[in-house]
Formats: structure tokens, sequence, C-alpha cells
């Protein structure tokens, strides 16, 4: 039986990709590491020496044709992602795939084109979503997107407390990610200039909206609000923004994504109900423990402090008690390794990928909806 059965050619090779992919992908037994383009390494960034016997391509075009690419991983600027995701859903693949020579580990089964997993935020546009969507199904392909937020265990601690009804029937549901960088500094160059696809309600509000849907649906009408908190910002890019989601009972979710915010503790979550409330302080710890170099079944991964622990206030008789709420442990079906365990079983045709692009098409709706009403100054109809 062969330890791998999938082969992951990678588009792309900077922090996300290192970061976020990469280790997800080297400890998930169904895939292997085998390609990854890089279009100018230098001698302290160089994919093929970080990453001996995986095949180096500095083009794109070149990648796709290679027979023995099962998946495609495109971790680009959001600007490249439809062109490149085009290219890949377009590619043809001939004669058995290197995943096919291993029956003993997924069904022998042609893969006559390449499955393609976008980095969030899925494309700029609808349009854009709408022709990928309609060039995978034309070719009868796998595509998703890489919403691996839906993972954090602070919001799989908040979903199994709204689907358990333990606070009732919401009525203000706040999300928050405020950090305090009121200066560019160490910014990556395309985080400071205005571009398709950019600012700071593509890059962090596209978790936050996709998170809000999965609990919700869609609501019945957006406010939105995009600028700079910034002093200096010549480039115009939008590094903050505020979103009302109005439901049709009521209920008003808030997306929150700051740069100035001086806080000892950053608010997190605030979801208030008819039968209790759950605040949250401080993110989901799997992103600072992937960036110090641990990884999922490491020990310890994904497991917030005790002094992290978000707070359950709820009616006790005749008053309110508050009380520190345990984050769910992950398990090794909810880190962000789900992602590319479910995108594998999709492949192998024993389930269903992590994120369709049907629902990242939406946010993606959401976005341009809230970005128009804030360039007309008025709430619009979903």
């Amino acid at each position: 039986m062969a330890e791998k059965s999938y082969n992951i050619g990678i588009i792309g090779y900077g922090a996300a990709a290192k970061v976020f992919h990469i280790p997800l992908i080297e400890v998930t037994p169904e895939l292997n590491l085998y390609a990854i383009v890089q279009r100018n390494p230098t001698a302290q960034n160089d994919a093929s020496k970080a990453h001996p016997g995986i095949k180096s391509y500095r083009a794109a075009e070149e990648m796709v044709k290679d027979d023995l690419v099962d998946i495609v991983v495109i971790i680009t600027t959001p600007a490249t992602h439809f062109e490149l995701a085009s290219l890949a859903l377009e590619n043809r693949k001939h004669g058995l795939t290197h995943a096919d020579c291993f029956a003993s580990v997924a069904p022998l089964h042609q893969l006559t084109s390449i499955p393609v997993l976008v980095e969030k935020p899925f494309v700029p546009t609808t349009q854009e979503a709408d022709q990928l969507i309609a060039l995978a199904k034309k070719h009868n392909r796998l595509l998703t997107v890489y919403q691996n937020r839906r993972y954090d265990t602070d919001f799989l601690t908040l979903q199994s407390l709204i689907k358990s009804n333990t606070l009732g029937r919401i009525v203000e549901f706040e999300s928050h990610i405020d950090r305090y960088k009121p200066t560019f500094a160490n910014a990556k160059p395309w985080k400071t200039i205005r571009q398709p696809g950019g600012g700071a309600i593509y890059d962090i509000g596209a978790h936050l909206i996709d998170q809000i849907v999965l609990l919700f649906g869609l609501p019945q009408s957006i406010t939105g609000f995009t600028g700079s908190q910034r002093a200096e910002n010549a480039g115009g890019y939008d590094d903050s923004c505020t979103v009302l989601m109005h439901y049709a009972d009521g209920m008003v979710a808030t997306v929150k994504v700051a740069v100035v915010s001086p806080e000892e503790k950053q608010l997190r979550f605030w979801v208030r109900g008819e039968s209790g409330s759950y605040k949250k302080y401080h993110e989901d710890p799997q992103e600072a423990h992937l960036t110090a170099g641990k990884r999922p079944g490491d020990p310890g991964f994904g497991i917030e402090t005790e002094d992290h622990h978000g707070i359950l206030t709820v009616p006790v008789e005749s008053t309110l008690r508050s009380e520190p709420y345990p984050t769910l442990q992950p398990t090794s079906d909810t880190t962000y390794k789900a992602i590319y365990t479910q995108l594998a079983a999709a492949v192998a045709g024993k389930g269903d990928v992590a994120v369709k692009a049907e629902e990242a098409r939406e946010v993606i709706r959401l976005i341009e909806l809230a970005k128009r009403s804030n360039e007309e100054g008025k709430t619009l109809n979903v």
C-alpha cells in the first residue's frame, strides 16, 4: 500500500504557503507535496532547497501540464486567482493519474482533470466566481476554497452553543479581528496598495462573513463601511471595515476588522441571546502555533490556554451568572488540516469538500454589496 495517494502542486511560495498550507499537506497521509511554482527563488528563499525532492517550476503553465500533478493549490495574491484557477481547471490530463496507481488507497478512477483549491478570498468579483464555477461544472471538476477559519476552535465552540440553543434566540452577534498596527511596518507589499481582491474586507472580512453565513445563512440586507484607520496610507489600502448583516428576525451580525485597536486583549466574539451571552477575547491559537513550527498532531496544537477561554453568562433563578466556558479541544477532524483531509476524501469519491465554491461565491457577493453600500452610503438588500 502506498504511503501517499495524491500529488499536490502548489502555485505560489509566500508566507501563506509556508505557514498555512505546506505543514498541513505534509501531515495529511493521503497527500504528497510534489511540486511548487516559485517564479523568483533566492538564496534565502528557495522552495527546492527547503523541500528537497519536489519538482520545481517557474511558471504555472508548465506545472499544470505535468500528468503527475493530481491537485492544484493556488496560494497567490487575490488578483491572480481567477487567471490561475481558470488555467488549472481548463488543463486536461491524459491517461491514468499518479493517484490511479494506488487502488488499495483510493478507488481506481480516472481523474481526467485537476481538482483545484484556491486560497481565500476566492476571487475579487462574483462574476469571476460564477465563471470558475461554470468552468468546473463544464469539465466535471472539484473546485474549493481555503476558508480555514471554519475550524477555529472558538468558532466551533460558539457554533456548538448556538446549535444546542444555550443562548436562545440570538439578537446580536459581533465578530472581531482587531489589532494594533497603526503603521504599515512589516506589511506585505500587496497589503499596502489598492488592488482587486485587496483590503481588510477581503483579507480578514471574508473569514468572518463566511462564519456568520455558515451559522445563520444569508442576511436580508447589508450595510458596509470600508476605509483606512492609519494616518499615513499613500497606497489607499482599505485596512479596516465594519459590516452590518441584517436578518429577517431582527438579529444584526457585525463584522469588524481594525488596525488601530490599542487594547491589551482584543475582543473576538460577543454574542447575545435571550437565554445567555458568550464573550470571547483572543484569536484561535492555530495560526500562532503553525507560525512557531507546530503542526496538527503535535502535543498542544490548537489547544487554548485556560486564560483565553470565553465567558458564558446565563440566567440562574433571579440573577445572571458568568463563568469561564472552555474552548473545545481540537480533534484530527477539527483543525485547519480538515480542509485537506476532506479534499483528499472528495477526490477519492468518499465525501464532499469542506467548502463549496458556491458558498465562497456568496461571501464574495456579500463583500461586493458591502463595498457598494459604503460607496452609496446606504443599506442594500441582499
